[in-house]
């Protein structure tokens, strides 16, 4: 099945933390990471403390995994980078959140799907639409969204 993450740091080597925990995804038995978007900064949302602008992306992969493996996987690869839960919505070294997995729906204390965050991110909005510039992904439709994050700050950073 497929599946979309989204990715974020605000900590250390921001664009080193996207890109290892990419690769990390790609080697997780059963999974292939099909593309993900180019980076974006921006600044901190639904934040009680002064935070560093964070570095953004999101990721399709194809996998193998259920949902909630792949839930336990990311959390895996968090703690690898270096992870540590103070409090919620602390600064981060990596964020790996699944947004969307094919075919599936859940509303539990341990995931939602699909993520109930994604109407109201801009770091994930645009991500998306860039993948996904009809505004569908995997049949989730979240193209009338932008409107409700007009006023988050992001920008995007081209790499190639």
């Amino acid at each position: 099945m497929k599946a979309i993450l989204g990715l974020g740091t605000n900590m250390g080597d921001r664009e080193g933390n996207l890109t290892y925990a990419l690769q990390s995804l790609g080697r997780l038995i059963g999974t292939v990471l099909i593309r993900h978007s180019d980076f974006y900064i921006t600044e901190p949302v639904e934040v009680t403390t002064q935070q560093d602008d964070y570095l953004n992306c999101v990721a399709e992969i194809e996998t193998e995994l259920s949902p909630e493996v792949l839930l336990g996987a990311c959390l895996g690869i968090e703690s690898a980078i270096g992870r540590v839960r103070v409090y919620d919505k602390a600064p981060r070294v990596i964020d790996i959140d699944l947004l969307i997995y094919e075919g599936e729906t859940r509303c539990s204390e341990e995931l939602t799907l699909p993520h109930n965050g994604i109407p109201t991110r801009a770091f994930v909005l645009f991500p998306l639409i860039e993948l996904y510039p009809e505004g569908t992904a995997l049949g989730y439709e979240f193209g009338g969204f932008t409107a409700s994050v007009a006023g988050q700050r992001i920008s995007r950073i081209n790499r190639s």
